[in-house]
């Protein structure tokens, strides 16, 4: 065929044929720059939003653990509840009562009622005795106290204590409180003067008439002790307000950050391990905490009633430390099965194979009309699962790391089911057959 300077076949040159001039030289040098730094540019907003996210997912954690367990009544009643059958805090709570109760009992007190006349005469003849005759008393009222202590009363005083004081407490940090849980210098604490008042009677009801010589007193039990209660005061009383957005915030900065990047499936698993490992940190710093504050007590405190207070107060906190670590490693693990890395495609190969060998072994060749619309509507049909869990994910009240578990198991038998019900593989299976 013949041709011309002007083109094929003679024809009119064709606009882009032939070299480039000069001036569409460095435009094109000028887009194949920009290219590569707005590729670098959105790589580097990306991982800076994934790591705020993971930043910020054990800050969510307690804003969501103030908020929510200072903010609900039932939920710190149903948290401190079982405080008052620990034997450790028993023990505290007993020994606090009977040091009160003891201070109004001595024998001093007892000899008060004596006409002044005889009260000398008295005092020489008990002589020795008065250490034995005070050890005894104490031993009367600190058996009283422990027996009231053990009992349902002393559970249902101690919700009805807390249940009153809620409003109280939730204001501890911010210093606004003056029922029975207040600030009180650096120590958050709780009046235990009803139970004083319960012993009182219980004692008159004995017989020992003395104790008509106790008066109405503020006890105070100390449940939190540290120099930072004041300094978290501002802090509190931020998460409190932000508990229910920063969570939504950090879900946010990850989305938008495994958007912007350029391989997606990644960026999704070093989110899901970032947020992991940014609660793993915060349950880390959990327990370091709780040693340095048992270890920064004040002298005569019970440490192992301090430390019981201490877990059963930020219980709620550990189970959402576990939940996150248990969804960012079940996500992880979820992004990384579906992409092409070789061993994922070895455990996917091996998840299809098994299925199929399920299929052939029960005899079932086909699944009649629902095996194609399955195979058609595969991947809306996953996407419908993997959204169904996270909806269930989020709708759970308060999940663990368990119900993580069981709604990813779930997850993973509809998956199955789908696969099961999949008729791409019937050719194959016809073939085998009739081999």
């Amino acid at each position: 065929m013949a041709t011309s300077a002007d083109g094929p076949a003679g024809g009119a040159a064709e606009p882009g044929d032939g070299p480039l001039g000069a001036d569409e030289r460095a435009e094109l040098l000028a887009l194949r720059k920009r290219l590569p730094a707005r590729r670098r540019w959105r790589a580097a907003l990306s991982a800076l939003l994934i790591t705020l996210a993971a930043v910020l997912a054990p800050l969510s954690a307690v804003a969501v653990w103030v908020a929510d367990e200072m903010a609900d009544t039932d939920r710190y009643v149903a948290t401190v509840a079982p405080l008052a059958r620990h034997p450790d805090v028993r023990a505290a709570v007993t020994d606090r009562v009977t040091d009160a109760a003891m201070a109004k009992l001595d024998l001093d007190s007892l000899l008060s009622g004596v006409a002044p006349s005889d009260r000398p005469g008295l005092e020489k003849a008990l002589g020795t005795l008065r250490g034995p005759i005070t050890g005894g008393i104490r031993d009367v009222v600190r058996q009283t106290v422990a027996r009231f202590v053990a009992s349902d009363a002393f559970a249902t005083l101690w919700e009805q204590l807390n249940r009153q004081a809620h409003a109280a407490f939730t204001g501890a940090l911010t210093g606004d409180s003056d029922t029975a849980v207040k600030v009180n210098g650096d120590a958050v604490v709780l009046d235990l003067a009803p139970v004083v008042t319960q012993v009182k009677q219980r004692l008159l009801a004995q017989g020992l008439s003395a104790a008509s010589l106790i008066p109405e007193v503020r006890t105070d039990f100390t449940l939190v002790k540290s120099e930072d209660v004041r300094r978290a005061r501002t802090g509190f009383r931020w998460l409190q307000i932000t508990g229910n957005w920063l969570p939504v915030v950090t879900v946010v900065l990850a989305a938008v950050g495994v958007l912007l990047a350029a391989r997606r499936r990644r960026a999704l698993v070093a989110a899901a391990l970032g947020i992991a490992a940014g609660a793993a940190v915060l349950g880390i710093g959990l327990v370091i905490f709780r040693i340095i504050y048992l270890d920064h007590l004040p002298a005569g405190t019970n440490e192992a009633a301090a430390g019981a207070i201490y877990d059963q107060i930020v219980r709620f906190l550990r189970v959402t430390v576990r939940m996150l670590i248990v969804l960012g490693i079940v996500v992880a693990a979820g992004a990384w099965l579906s992409g092409s890395g070789r061993w994922a495609e070895r455990v996917t190969t091996a998840w299809e194979t098994g299925i199929a060998a399920v299929r052939q072994a029960v005899g079932i060749r086909t699944t009649g009309p629902v095996g194609p619309w399955v195979h058609r509507y595969r991947l809306a049909l996953r996407w419908v699962v993997v959204g169904g869990a996270g909806l269930a994910l989020l709708l759970w009240p308060y999940p663990t790391g368990l119900v993580v578990v069981w709604i990813a198991v779930v997850a993973v038998a509809v998956l199955a089911v789908i696969e099961f019900l999949d008729d791409r593989r019937q050719p194959d299976v016809a073939r085998v057959t009739s081999a």
